[in-house]
């Protein structure tokens, strides 16, 4: 969908307005503040949809170091939807094993991931956050629709009932100043911001939203390290020591890389923890030294529990860390704001273009913060499994998990659950979710008008309505030209190798036909960010499926079911 589609270009005109000084563009459909994962993700999928999308960062040069270093397989789909899929096994690698042993080197869990999971990607992968943004940005950049303004910060906003204005001012320190002293200002436009601008979000303080903070702060000493031997084997290749002596992570840094991290134990002082020597101390016993490695960062970060109660607030978006912080134990903290990307920008990209109501919006923190807060509650359970430092107490842990591996108990809660239950779902008479509805997709291998591939890169992502048959043998000719509006692809999924119809599907690896007909489906409607919004038993059904999208895409009063 092109921004020409925008219902509101007679107010945001986004093709024609240049400041020709600056060389730099100042009305937009979208803002987005800060130029990291999240945020650059959120630009690529509006603007591969059409929109101009200009990105707002303070800082001149992107961050050169590491941070996050873990991906699930939904954000791995993401990324490679974003056209990232040749680049990512350049910058990632799968997780194969996370083990937790106790201060005696007990192994008290032991878990392994599978190479291909339900989005057709590793289960668990780590990465190096510097390259993850590097390839994004490049992506960014090469679209039209996307301005990258780097060394612009984001000091004021004025919100209207049709736009947002955004005071930018370059950056201090790296740019220079006027003749007075003073920074330099633009004015631009958009019809929303979204702010994905970090912890201490810029965009969120202009909103009236409070947060929710559980309390929950421990300091770890981080250090990210290049080993000179790159053939040293690390076997486990990701470890978790519950020492209450030291709680400490040996994991994977991403190709090339290895991470430690070390809890601050009473009594310690971040000054002590900050020296390098501390650091090198710490990194003895695992036989690493200045000699056969390198210290690329070294830092004492304080983990928290906390998010925004809500998300949106008229034109105004939050995103990420913007939204929410949690800590690093379940590997949710750059995928849950991710997740938001995806869950957000399909919907503003409808809304813009005049083909869902506003209100659509409001789904967006329903949604999201069903997911964030299992996450959260996620990594405070693992993260006081992890952090007990009673000697006592860490006992009876170790015993009770010894148990459990011992009778094949799984002591951990699953990943944050891929189900939804609020917001634009299929829904039943009583108003719950019509199974599957809110369930996460799957993605398999499918052949496609002559490209081989996952479903995403040869079919492309979008709204889709997948069927055993023709699905336009059962719709009328307006709900047919409904679904061309909106970009809602009518697809008939076959395992039958010579099927060559202009939307044939042929499932290669099984994953989707044996799915359905085990499920008793005859029809799955898929959403953009590939969650199921609900499926029919019988083809006669599909009509009404595709109309309760319809009307939810343009009714309001069940958008926010489940807000709070």
């Amino acid at each position: 969908m092109q921004s020409d589609n925008n219902d509101m270009g007679t107010d945001i005109k986004t093709d024609v307005k240049t400041d020709m000084t600056t060389d730099m563009r100042y009305e937009y459909d979208v803002l987005v503040v800060g130029a990291g994962p999240v945020g650059l993700t959120a630009a690529v999928q509006l603007a591969v949809r059409g929109w101009q999308v200009g990105v707002v960062e303070r800082w001149p040069r992107p961050y050169p170091l590491p941070r996050a270093v873990v991906f699930d397989h939904e954000i791995a789909r993401i990324l490679a939807s974003l056209g990232l899929a040749d680049a990512l096994p350049t910058l990632s690698e799968p997780a194969e094993d996370y083990e937790w042993r106790n201060g005696k080197g007990e192994t008290l869990l032991r878990l392994a991931f599978d190479d291909t999971s339900h989005s057709g990607w590793p289960a668990m992968n780590i990465f190096t956050q510097p390259r993850l943004e590097a390839v994004l940005e490049e992506r960014a950049r090469a679209l039209p629709g996307v301005d990258i303004l780097r060394g612009w910060e984001a000091v004021d906003l004025t919100e209207s009932t049709t736009s947002v204005h955004l005071t930018v001012a370059e950056s201090a320190g790296d740019q220079p100043l006027l003749r007075d002293g003073t920074r330099r200002h633009r004015t631009l436009r958009s019809a929303y911001v979204i702010g994905a601008d970090g912890a201490n979000s810029f965009v969120r303080s202009r909103m009236r939203t409070t947060m929710t903070d559980l309390g929950f702060q421990y300091d770890w000493l981080v250090l990210d390290v290049i080993p000179h031997d790159q053939d040293r084997v690390w076997s486990p290749r990701n470890l978790q020591v519950c020492d209450p002596a030291r709680p400490s992570t040996v994991v994977s840094g991403g190709p090339g890389r290895r991470r430690w991290e070390f809890m601050r134990l009473p009594g310690e002082t971040v000054a002590e923890l900050a020296r390098p020597e501390t650091a090198w101390r710490f990194l003895a016993p695992w036989d690493v030294h200045p000699g056969n490695a390198t210290l690329e960062r070294h830092t004492v970060y304080t983990f928290q529990a906390r998010w925004a109660h809500t998300w949106r607030e008229g034109r105004l978006l939050i995103a990420g860390d913007a939204a929410h912080q949690m800590p690093p134990f379940a590997g949710q903290g750059m995928c849950s704001g991710i997740r938001d990307a995806a869950n957000l920008t399909w919907k503003l990209d409808l809304v813009l273009a005049g083909h869902a109501d506003d209100a659509l919006l409001d789904t967006y923190t329903a949604e999201r913060s069903q997911h964030l807060r299992h996450a959260i509650e996620l990594s405070l359970h693992l993260g006081r499994i992890i952090c007990e430092p009673d000697p006592a107490a860490a006992a009876e842990r170790d015993a009770r998990m010894l148990a459990d591996q011992q009778a094949r108990r799984d002591p951990l809660a699953g990943m944050p659950p891929q189900t939804l239950t609020t917001g634009l779902l299929a829904r039943q008479a009583d108003g719950t979710p019509a199974h599957p509805a809110g369930r996460l997709g799957r993605q398999g291998r499918v052949r496609f008008q002559a490209r081989t591939g996952l479903f995403d890169q040869v079919v492309g992502t979008g709204l889709a309505l997948l069927a055993v048959e023709e699905p336009r043998h059962v719709l009328d000719a307006d709900t047919v030209a409904w679904c061309e509006r909106i970009g809602l692809r009518l697809l008939r999924i076959t395992d039958d190798p010579t099927a060559d119809g202009e939307g044939d599907v042929i499932d290669l690896d099984g994953t989707y036909l044996p799915h359905l007909t085990d499920a008793g489906q005859q029809a799955l409607l898929l959403r953009p960010d590939h969650y199921v919004f609900g499926a029919t038993t019988r083809m006669d059904e599909a009509p009404a499926l595709v109309s309760a999208l319809r009307e939810g895409l343009t009714v309001s009063s069940s958008a926010t079911a489940g807000t709070g």
